[in-house]
């Protein structure tokens, strides 16, 4: 199973920190390993370079591409998608600073609800922390000054 955590990332750090998403990703581990005193400093770093999820518009562009999709319902608040044609299903949780996605099957699974989370939102980082994975769902544009 792949497990995704997907973070707002505010755009003064996601466009400054182009190219060096693994700083994020460093952030991301450590949070999520720390204890005590050190979760909470880390946790106000989290807060500090992310942005809270806009949940209503999240939920209201879900309905609206996936409403007419075979295989997708709505569980307790809880997105599934199930793909009967490879064997495969993703599940969408909506948090307040973060999204959490968790897929079985081929890779193609998760990608629906990555493709309709980047029409959203420009900086949504994509973070796999068990396999060390990590990556913008729409990636930045550098500016070139001529």
């Amino acid at each position: 199973m792949r497990s995704y955590q997907l973070y707002l990332i505010e755009d003064e750090f996601a466009s400054h920190y182009f190219g060096r998403e693994r700083m994020f990703y460093q952030l991301f581990l450590e949070y999520s390993q720390a204890r005590g005193d050190l979760k909470s400093i880390i946790s106000k770093q989290v807060d500090f370079v992310t942005r809270p999820i806009p949940a209503l518009r999240i939920h209201q562009l879900l309905h609206q591409q996936l409403s007419k999709a075979q295989g997708f319902y709505v569980d307790n608040g809880t997105y599934v998608y199930d793909n009967k044609s490879n064997k495969g299903s993703a599940t969408l949780r909506v948090h307040e600073r973060w999204l959490e996605l968790d897929s079985l099957g081929k890779v193609d699974t998760e990608t629906i609800f990555f493709e309709i989370l980047r029409k959203c939102e420009s900086s949504f980082l994509a973070i796999d922390l068990a396999s060390s994975k990590y990556g913008w769902l729409k990636p930045i544009k550098e500016q070139k000054y001529v």
